[in-house]
C-alpha cells in the first residue's frame, strides 16, 4: 500500500482535581471553546465536548502524529493554566492526574455524540464515579477505586 490512512475517534473523559465542582454553567462554554481550540492546534478534529461540574467528555479524531498521552497532557496543562490566569474560578483550577480514553467505531459515533450531548440529564441519575466505574468495566479494564 503506497499511502497511510488513519481515522481514530477517541472518547476521552477526565475530571477536575479531587472531583471538585469547578466547571460552573457560567464558565463551561468558555472552557469547552478553549479545549476545542487547543485540540485544533494539536491537529485533532473535534466532534463534541460536554460535561458537568466535575468532569468533561471529548470526542475527537486523533492526530496520528501525536500520542494520546501527549494530547491529553497538553490539553489539561494548557486549560489549567488558562483557567487560572483568566481568574474564571474563585480557587485554583486543576485537573485530576488520570483520564480514560476509548476508541469509537464509525458505527457508534452517533450513540457516543448523543451520550456526550446529554451529560446533564444522564448525571441527574448517575454520579461521575458510577459512570467512570461502568466505563472501565464495560471496556474490560480493572477499576481501581481511590
Amino acid at each position: 500500500m503506497s499511502h497511510s490512512y488513519n481515522k481514530i475517534w477517541l472518547h476521552v473523559v477526565f475530571s477536575t482535581k479531587d472531583r471538585k465542582p469547578l466547571i460552573t454553567s457560567e464558565i463551561e462554554h468558555e472552557l469547552y471553546k478553549h479545549v476545542k481550540e487547543q485540540l485544533h492546534e494539536l491537529g485533532c478534529n473535534v466532534k463534541i465536548i460536554n460535561g458537568i461540574h466535575d468532569h468533561v467528555h471529548l470526542l475527537f479524531l486523533q492526530n496520528p502524529q501525536k500520542a494520546i498521552t501527549e494530547i491529553i497532557k497538553q490539553i489539561k496543562g494548557n486549560t489549567s493554566h488558562w483557567m487560572n490566569s483568566s481568574n474564571l474560578t474563585s480557587g485554583k483550577f486543576a485537573w485530576q492526574a488520570g483520564y480514560a480514553a476509548f476508541s469509537v467505531s464509525e458505527s457508534q459515533l452517533e450513540k457516543v455524540i448523543n451520550y456526550i450531548k446529554n451529560q446533564k440529564q444522564h448525571h441527574a441519575k448517575k454520579t461521575f464515579a458510577e459512570e467512570y466505574e461502568e466505563f472501565i468495566k464495560v471496556h474490560g479494564l480493572i477499576f481501581e477505586s481511590k
